[in-house]
């Protein structure tokens, strides 16, 4: 992997952990000359990721639209940063630059993001392994309803596995650089559950 896209919240959550994590997340990318793609401002654990990492001599591409670069929260500092037209275009952006995905604690966008990569593995569309930073438990709860999906028969146990989960970087980075994807058809149907 020489690249790695990371999605995190815009703010710092409540606990300094969180803030602690995503600059060792930085600094580790860096140490390993991993590239650093993420969504380009320069506040939150958004900023804390992205300093550490050129902090510690790392490369760092923000992809950013226009509205939110107008709106002052654009790391003017990065390696590079890609201005796009929407969200939408920002996704497709940083996953066409990326290798792997790891998302730290955030909010909705953190989700949606997180989400999506997540379907457009499973279906096929891509085959970059996906990691949780599961910072002080913060994705327990997210992992819980995952196996409730599998347990209600709304996810193949062999797509609940391409959420790599580990609350140390280093381990998560191991489980992803080793990560396969699944080759089995998308679609659930009687017959296959």
């Amino acid at each position: 992997m020489k690249s790695i896209v990371v999605f995190c919240g815009s703010s710092y959550g409540n606990q300094p952990v969180y803030e602690e994590q995503a600059v060792v997340l930085g600094q580790t990318l860096a140490r390993n000359g991993i590239r650093l793609i993420y969504g380009g401002a320069s506040v939150g654990l958004m900023g804390a990721v992205a300093n550490a990492a050129l902090q510690a001599g790392g490369t760092v591409i923000g992809v950013i639209p226009r509205f939110l670069n107008s709106r002052e929260i654009a790391h003017i500092g990065l390696s590079e940063l890609i201005l796009v037209e929407s969200m939408h275009e920002r996704k497709a952006k940083m996953n066409e630059l990326c290798d792997g995905v790891i998302t730290l604690p955030g909010g909705f966008g953190t989700m949606e993001e997180l989400f999506e990569m997540l379907t457009w593995s499973q279906l096929g569309l891509h085959t970059k392994p996906i990691g949780l930073l599961n910072t002080a438990g913060y994705y327990d709860p997210l992992n819980y309803m995952v196996k409730t999906m599998e347990e209600q028969g709304f996810l193949k146990p062999v797509y609940r596995e391409m959420l790599l989960t580990d609350e140390n970087v280093d381990v998560l980075l191991a489980k992803m650089k080793s990560y396969t994807a699944p080759e089995v058809p998308k679609w659930i149907s009687k017959e296959t559950t």
